[in-house]
């Protein structure tokens, strides 16, 4: 058997953003790849359970001998071709397996067979993911974090998308960081969601940044979280208070939880779209019923119900902009503000967006 080419150069893969080929089975891909990974298995999720049964019970060799007669002929030809029209898309490509063990190997050995070469990653998924791991806990020795708070609709996550040294951890989490925050497709895994943050604090880091900006976001964004150690050394960062007018906050989030949303779920799900939007604004609200209590629940409820009555009778979203300024004022705020003073001591600078970016840029 030929000698193929392995490779551990991981940081290369992640400054690259190095397209890569998953060939576990789609129940592994599920719980956790890499960022650009594709999952093209050498076996299914039955081939690989029937498989992982004869190993336990009748050792390697046995299971191996299984292994190929499941992925024979027409099968095997299938997934041999899935892979090299992939590489011939992406010819920096590289492949892997969970341990860099038999699975990527006889991939990599039947695509040379065929013609084609690629690299494998040594120690395969479990050395990769290691890897990441290692330089997110390392990598809160390499800067300074500096937190960006504002009430909510104060505009955090435009301002940080116009920021280079920021990392938007909303957006690698696909949540909007509020009980009214979830997007229309899921969240990544836990797994995919640590990945992709390690991804990009080694992306930031290479360019030599001394501060990383975030958003001020606790301990997790929806349902996934930061790793401990990053979450321990944002604990005490300085914060940066963007300051927006009420007028203006209540047009931001008035966008993102009615405009763009109901436009997000007529494209999502045609003529079912408004429903469902309006079914999850109603769950959301159900979320928050204790910490808003009973009266003030009843009133922003009643609020919604006569907006969306208004829309479905006249199409007018107008009205919608009553219980999005209730909420603010009467639940977003205060629990905002209570925060705040919270960690007052920990304040340097407040503004404008224009103010805090020029603020940002000058920052030592």
């Amino acid at each position: 058997m030929a000698q193929l080419p392995l490779s551990e150069d991981f940081r290369s893969i992640v400054l690259n953003e190095t397209p890569l080929i998953d060939v576990r089975a789609p129940v592994e891909f599920a719980k956790g790849s890499f960022p650009h990974a594709v999952n093209l298995p050498l076996m299914d999720d039955e081939e690989r359970r029937v498989v992982g049964i004869r190993y336990k019970e009748e050792g390697n060799e046995a299971a191996v001998k299984l292994g190929h007669s499941l992925v024979n002929g027409e099968v095997k030809e299938t997934r041999i071709k899935a892979w090299r029209d992939f590489i011939e898309a992406h010819p920096d490509a590289k492949l892997f397996c969970f341990r860099g063990g038999q699975r990527s190997q006889i991939a990599q050995q039947w695509l040379h067979e065929s013609g084609t070469d690629i690299v494998r990653l040594k120690g395969g998924y479990k050395a990769f993911r290691n890897y990441l791991m290692h330089q997110t806990d390392q990598s809160v020795e390499a800067f300074k974090p500096i937190i960006l708070g504002g009430r909510t609709g104060s505009g955090k996550t435009i301002l940080l998308q116009e920021i280079a040294n920021a990392i938007d951890l909303e957006g690698l989490a696909n949540h909007r960081g509020s009980s009214f925050g979830r997007e229309i497709t899921p969240q990544p895994s836990q797994i995919n969601f640590e990945n992709a943050l390690a991804y990009k604090l080694i992306q930031q880091l290479e360019k030599g940044y001394e501060h990383l900006v975030f958003e001020d976001e606790g301990r997790g964004v929806g349902r996934v979280y930061l790793p401990q150690s990053l979450i321990d050394h944002l604990s005490h960062a300085p914060l940066v208070i963007l300051e927006t007018p009420e007028a203006e906050r209540v047009a931001i989030t008035f966008d993102e939880y009615v405009a763009q949303a109901q436009q997000q779920y007529a494209e999502a799900f045609a003529d079912q779209g408004f429903e469902m939007w309006a079914e999850d604004i109603c769950s959301a609200m159900e979320r928050i019923k204790k910490r808003l209590g009973g009266l003030r629940y009843r009133e922003v409820t009643t609020m919604f119900e006569e907006a969306y009555e208004t829309q479905k009778r006249t199409g007018e979203i107008g009205d919608h902009e009553g219980w999005v300024t209730y909420l603010l004022k009467e639940y977003y705020d205060p629990m905002y503000d209570y925060q705040i003073d919270k960690n007052a001591a920990r304040v340097v600078f407040r503004g404008s967006a224009e103010e805090v970016k020029g603020y940002l840029s000058s920052y030592r």
